[in-house]
């Protein structure tokens, strides 16, 4: 079986971090969102992986990744240019894995439990498609998959006014090469896309079986900045603590926190966990970090008091405000400009960019 990432989005709604860089690339815990894709694909036995890429951020996810051996796969690059949505995307993907059922992971998406049971499940012989599912709150603002008493699935409704029940589709699918002939039939939806749920609805029709897979660990949509706070949150409350670095004399460190190597906590800092640093990172001696959060490599943090946030790295912050629920691009800088300190600013800083505080 072969993994298909599709990693061709333009990432509009995380502006403007994605200005500058592809979403797929963007840090969870300093971890880039894609690699999370690429070891749960490797776990669940899968080493031949195809990365779907647009034309924007392709150099820069080719440059991350390579040839994945430094990930322990195989990567082909697939070129979809112009998104035309995630079917368009999956139809690239033909010559790829030609007559092999293959794995479709979203490149944004993160999965505690991973997917090795969702493929371990997957019969071929019985099933055109599995598709993950999840339960959810708000069942209106999602896909909604409607399944029998053994799972299998019965009908798909988009974003539905009176949902059949909270099981919402989300990014991660099996599928055989019969979902070939139904992008093929598809026409662009209103959006102007073609859409994957239904290609899915056509094998449906068609009287082919689909089964799903019920996930139970948390999932997670990395598109909006919010949504990185939160993924960022879920996987440093998982996180063992590792020190690398230095933590000097008279600093105090708290409860679980990755200290890259290079990285110095000065005395006087305080760092309380779960919090991840990468490495050659300064937290000054004036500095507070504050649990969840992640800091990136190359970069100084003097005198700010912040927590609930992701600096992406090679950022300057040496502002004396407090900073709760962030996003910061590469090469930021934050600074004083006066001296007054408010109860807190949320930021979503991009690349590049300097902010007088």
């Amino acid at each position: 079986m072969k993994g298909v990432i599709l990693a061709g989005g333009t990432g509009s709604r995380l502006r403007p971090i994605t200005h500058t860089g592809p979403k797929q690339l963007v840090p969870i815990a300093n971890k880039p969102v894609i690699d999370y894709a690429i070891e749960d694909l490797k776990e669940a036995g899968i080493d031949d992986v195809g990365v779907i890429v647009g034309h924007v951020g392709s150099d820069e996810i080719q440059a991350h990744l390579g040839d994945g051996s430094d990930h322990g796969v195989d990567v082909t690059y697939i070129v979809q240019g112009e998104p035309l949505g995630l079917a368009h995307a999956v139809g690239c993907a033909r010559d790829f894995v030609g007559d092999e059922p293959f794995v479709v992971y979203l490149g944004d998406d993160l999965m505690r439990e991973g997917i090795t049971e969702l493929v371990a499940d997957f019969d071929q012989e019985t099933y055109a498609a599995s598709i993950g599912l999840q339960e959810v709150d708000d069942p209106s603002r999602y896909g909604i998959v409607d399944v029998d008493d053994e799972g299998n699935v019965q009908l798909l409704v988009e974003k539905p006014d009176d949902p059949p029940n909270n099981l919402a589709l989300i990014g991660i699918y099996v599928f055989t090469s019969d979902i070939f002939e139904q992008i093929d039939r598809l026409e662009p939806s209103w959006r102007g896309e073609l859409e994957i749920t239904e290609a899915i609805q056509g094998l449906l029709d068609d009287g082919k079986r689909i089964q799903s897979h019920t996930v139970h660990g948390w999932w997670k949509d990395t598109g909006k900045p919010e949504d990185v706070l939160h993924a960022n949150y879920l996987v440093l409350d998982d996180i063992d603590g590792r020190i690398d670095g230095t933590v000097e004399d008279g600093a105090v460190t708290t409860g679980r926190v990755d200290l890259g190597a290079g990285s110095v906590v000065e005395a006087g800092a305080v760092v309380k966990g779960p919090v991840s640093i990468g490495e050659n990172t300064t937290i000054g001696s004036d500095a507070y970090v504050g649990p969840y959060t992640s800091v990136g490599d190359d970069c100084e943090l003097r005198g700010v008091h912040i927590e609930s946030s992701v600096v992406i790295g090679e950022s300057t912050i040496t502002t004396e405000r407090k900073i709760v629920d962030s996003l910061v691009g590469r090469k930021a800088t934050i600074r004083n400009t006066e001296e007054k300190k408010p109860d807190g600013t949320r930021l979503v800083v991009g690349e590049n960019s300097t902010l007088d505080l």
